[in-house]
């Protein structure tokens, strides 16, 4: 994502796509919960979390594990992110439905 901010916009546009994102992962990291579980269940996923970066149309998706924050992937608002999330959990090998 950052790099399309970069070629589509600047390159300063770009680091600041990149540090946002960087610190959605850390606000996940202190606060795994925070995340909406909304699009997982729309997916068939319930236990798929996802948390906005702010100021940027794109979104990280996760599990919140007992011992991690196990994330899946970083998606843009505007990707048909449902048909995404579906296709990636009928052919992950892993548990997803946990």
């Amino acid at each position: 994502m950052a790099n399309y901010y970069s070629t589509a916009a600047s390159n300063e546009l770009g680091e600041r796509a990149f540090d946002a994102a960087l610190g959605a992962i850390g606000a996940l990291r202190s606060r795994p919960a925070s995340g909406s579980a909304r699009l997982g269940q729309l997916c068939g996923i319930p236990s798929l979390r996802a948390k906005r970066v702010p100021g940027f149309p794109m979104q990280w998706f996760y599990f919140d594990r007992e011992d991690c924050v196990d994330v899946v992937r970083l998606l843009g608002d505007r990707q048909d992110i449902v048909a995404i999330l579906r296709d990636g959990a009928n052919t992950s090998s892993h548990d997803v439905t946990d």
